[in-house]
C-alpha cells in the first residue's frame, strides 16, 4: 500500500491550524466503465459503489505489541479503547451495519495501525476490500485519540470506513481555494505533502454521485478545520473554517439513510426454495432475506431482471453476521450469482443493494 503522509481532522477543540496534521487518504483509480454502460446507469452504480450491504458485520483489528508487523503500527490501549467508543458512536445511531472487534487479523475486514509517521488515513467504504492481506492496514492514526482533536480523528476515519468522502470536497460547497497558499500550506511541515495528495485531499471535487447530499455541511465530522487565508468563497470562511466537533446532524442522517436498521416489530421476508421474490426496491436500496435449508447442499442464489445489484451472504452466528460469500454484477450484463454449500438448519441473510434497474420492480431473487 502507497504510503499516506500526516493528517488530522476537525474539533471544537479550535486547535492551532498552523500546527494540524490532516487526513490524506490513499489516492486511488475511479471506476472506468464499458462504453456499453450509459452515463445514467454508471452514476447509479457509482453513488452505492462504495457502500456496504445491510447486515454487514464489519470486524476490526487494531495492531498492538507481540503482531508480525512493524512496531510503529502498535496501538497503545488508550488509543485503542477511543477506537473502539469511535465504531460505538456511530453504531447507536441505529443503523443496518455493525462493528465487531476481533482477536485475530486474519479474522478482520478493518485493519488499523497506529503509526506516527503515517499520519491519519482510512480507505472508503468498500474499497477495503480490496486489501485483504492480514498483515496490511486499512486505516491508520497518526496521532493520540484521547484529545478532542483525536476523539474527531477517530470517528473522521471510521466515517471513511462507512463510505463517506471528505466533506470540503463536497462539489456543493462552492468552495474557491488560494491554490498558492493551499500547496504552500499542505507542502510544509507538518504535513509534507506531494502535489498529488494535495490535489486528492483537498483541491479535487468529488463527483456528484458519490456525496451524501445535496448540500455542504461545514460541521461535518467529515469536514477539515482550515486556517486563514485558504479559502477565497465562501467569503464567511476566509477567515477561517472550524466545524463544530462530533457527529452533526448530517452526518446522522446520511449513515441512516445509507444503513437503515430495523424497526421495531419488523421482520426479514424468509425465501423458499424454487419461489422467487421481488426485491420491490428503489435505486440505492437494500433488502435482507432469512434463508434456512432444509437441507445440506450446494445451492445457487441469484437475481433476475435487468439490474446492477451487489448481493453478500451472511451465516448468522451468536457472535454477529459472517459473510461467507457475495458478488457484484454492476456495469455487466450479467445477474449476481453465488453457488455454495450451506447446512441444514443453519441460519443465513441474504443482503442486495440494488444500484440501478431499468424496472425495479422486475428485479427478484430466488434460491434454487
Amino acid at each position: 500500500m502507497a504510503k499516506s503522509p500526516k493528517t488530522a481532522k476537525s474539533s471544537s477543540s479550535k486547535a492551532d491550524t498552523a500546527a494540524l496534521r490532516y487526513c490524506s487518504q490513499p489516492i486511488q483509480h475511479p471506476r472506468q466503465f464499458d462504453p456499453a454502460v450509459d452515463a445514467l446507469r454508471a452514476r447509479a452504480i457509482i453513488s452505492s459503489g462504495k457502500k456496504w450491504v445491510n447486515g454487514t458485520q464489519l470486524t476490526y483489528y487494531c495492531y498492538k505489541a507481540g503482531d508480525a508487523v512493524p512496531a510503529a503500527w502498535h496501538g497503545k490501549a488508550a488509543d485503542i479503547k477511543e477506537v473502539g467508543n469511535a465504531f460505538q458512536t456511530w453504531f447507536k445511531l441505529g443503523i443496518g451495519i455493525s462493528f465487531r472487534q476481533v482477536s485475530r487479523p486474519e479474522d478482520a475486514t478493518v485493519r488499523i495501525g497506529f503509526d506516527p509517521e503515517d499520519g491519519s488515513w482510512s480507505y472508503v467504504g468498500r474499497d477495503i476490500l480490496n486489501v485483504r492481506d492480514p498483515h496490511q492496514r486499512t486505516m491508520n492514526y497518526g496521532w493520540a485519540l484521547t484529545t478532542p482533536y483525536g476523539h474527531d480523528t477517530a470517528l473522521h476515519e471510521i466515517g471513511h470506513a462507512t463510505g463517506l468522502e471528505h466533506e470540503h470536497q463536497n462539489p456543493y460547497a462552492g468552495i474557491t481555494w488560494d491554490t498558492d497558499a493551499v500547496n504552500h500550506y499542505f507542502k510544509g511541515p507538518p504535513n509534507n505533502w506531494g502535489a498529488q495528495q494535495i490535489e486528492w485531499n483537498i483541491l479535487r471535487k468529488i463527483p456528484v454521485a458519490e456525496v451524501k447530499g445535496t448540500r455542504w455541511d461545514p460541521d461535518s465530522v467529515m469536514e477539515y478545520e482550515f486556517g486563514p487565508g485558504l479559502i477565497i468563497e465562501p467569503a464567511a470562511y476566509r477567515k477561517g473554517l472550524t466545524p463544530q466537533g462530533g457527529l452533526s446532524r448530517a452526518d446522522k442522517s446520511w449513515i441512516v439513510e445509507s444503513y437503515p436498521g430495523t424497526k421495531p416489530r419488523e421482520t426479514t421476508p424468509a425465501l423458499e426454495v424454487g419461489l422467487s421474490q421481488k426485491l420491490a426496491i428503489k435505486a440505492g436500496q437494500t433488502r435482507v432475506f432469512d434463508f434456512t435449508p432444509k437441507r445440506t447442499r450446494t445451492y445457487r442464489i441469484g437475481t433476475f431482471g435487468t439490474s446492477d445489484t451487489v448481493m453478500v451472504l451472511f451465516e448468522i452466528t451468536p457472535a454477529g453476521n459472517v459473510q461467507i460469500a457475495g458478488n457484484d454484477d454492476s456495469g455487466t450484463d450479467l445477474n449476481a450469482r453465488i453457488d455454495i454449500r450451506l447446512i441444514n438448519g443453519r441460519r443465513y441473510q441474504i443482503g442486495i443493494r440494488l444500484y440501478y434497474a431499468e424496472t425495479a420492480a422486475e428485479t427478484s431473487i430466488m434460491v434454487w
